[in-house]
């Protein structure tokens, strides 16, 4: 039985594979006391580190030079997304040729039409998903830049302390939120690389799934990464 060219195990593969992203995107997001801090979870520290310096030297040009790499790196993955964007559309175009070439392989590949143009918006609804995280990430640092700059000089901290150290919490706070809109959009091309499976089939959509899950679990958690930037950390 098919629904919209969709065999029951696709609906079924799909259902689980996005069931399982937004438990992972939950659990990556958000503390919890049964869990171990993830890499990201630790990286907030280390920003909140690297801002209150700020009120420990006037030359700010380090912490500018910082914010600009920030969003340098987030320019690059929102237009990145953007010309995915344009590919997928581009596969609608050319949809026959594409039947054609998936019916060719040597193993067997579901080629209906309406159900490969499905895959292909249900992939660009990903790419637009990490496009609007990326954008809003990139905006965030720049509202972030602003803040660092609204940081006092270090001569008038003692006339102002609390007001120097709202306004570096300010600065703290709209960039750890920031980078997890970052991480959100970074994580929707790695669901995308996953989501390609479905291309062949439910079961190696379910496979890619996994194994992706495994990359961004053993980084997050288990990594070398982890562990160099945890030392020193008391949590």
């Amino acid at each position: 039985m098919t629904h919209m060219g969709m065999s029951e195990l696709d609906i079924i593969a799909a259902g689980i594979c996005l069931t399982i992203w937004c438990v992972f995107s939950l659990i990556a997001d958000r503390e919890f006391s049964a869990l171990p801090p993830n890499l990201s979870q630790i990286m907030n520290i280390h920003r909140a580190r690297w801002l209150e310096n700020c009120l420990r030297r006037d030359l700010k040009m380090i912490d500018t030079s910082i914010m600009t790499g920030l969003q340098q790196g987030t320019g690059f993955f929102a237009s990145t997304t953007l010309l995915a964007i344009g590919g997928c559309f581009a596969l609608l175009g050319a949809t026959d040729q594409v039947l054609g070439v998936l019916s060719g392989l040597s193993f067997d590949v579901p080629a209906e039409r309406e159900a490969f143009e499905l895959k292909v918006a249900g992939l660009i609804v990903i790419f637009a998903y990490s496009f609007f995280k990326f954008g809003w990430a990139y905006r965030l640092f720049n509202y972030c830049l602003i803040l660092v700059g609204a940081i006092p000089m270090v001569e008038d901290i003692s006339r102002q302390p609390e007001e120097a150290h709202l306004s570096v919490q300010r600065a703290v706070t709209i960039n750890i939120i920031a980078g997890k809109h970052f991480n959100a959009g970074f994580r929707g091309i790695f669901i995308s690389l996953s989501y390609i499976g479905w291309f062949i089939g439910p079961i190696v959509l379910l496979c890619t799934t996994l194994l992706v899950l495994t990359v961004l679990i053993r980084r997050q958690y288990f990594s070398s990464a982890r562990e160099a930037v945890l030392k020193g950390i008391d949590i």
